[in-house]
């Protein structure tokens, strides 16, 4: 194996590393709004959870360039009808989290 190979991989799977904690932080801050959100309004947020639905590169206020998230979750304010919401961040702000209802904008 020549040493630019070795580079090669070293860099691909410290890339792959970065992106991984980095997307695990991002949906820790979906999460984390999202049960906020369903606390302020009384109802319970199901799963405890978020589901990432769309992923893509955009411009943050400052202009630079960062991974737009968008995060899935639902929601109940019976126990038996299932409703849903969505959390947008760009980087780990988050931007806009929308339920069933109404928006709800967080700074």
């Amino acid at each position: 194996m020549s040493f630019y190979w070795f580079i090669s991989v070293l860099l691909v799977t410290g890339v792959g590393l970065w992106f991984w904690r980095d997307s695990l932080g991002a949906r820790e801050q979906a999460r984390a709004a999202s049960s906020r959100a369903c606390r302020q309004v009384n109802v319970q947020l199901l799963d405890d959870t978020v589901a990432l639905e769309r992923l893509w590169l955009r411009h943050d206020r400052d202009g630079r360039l960062k991974w737009e998230r968008l995060y899935v979750f639902e929601f109940t304010d019976t126990g038996h009808r299932r409703q849903t919401g969505s959390v947008l961040l760009v980087g780990w702000r988050v931007e806009v989290l929308h339920m069933e209802g109404g928006d709800l904008l967080l700074p």
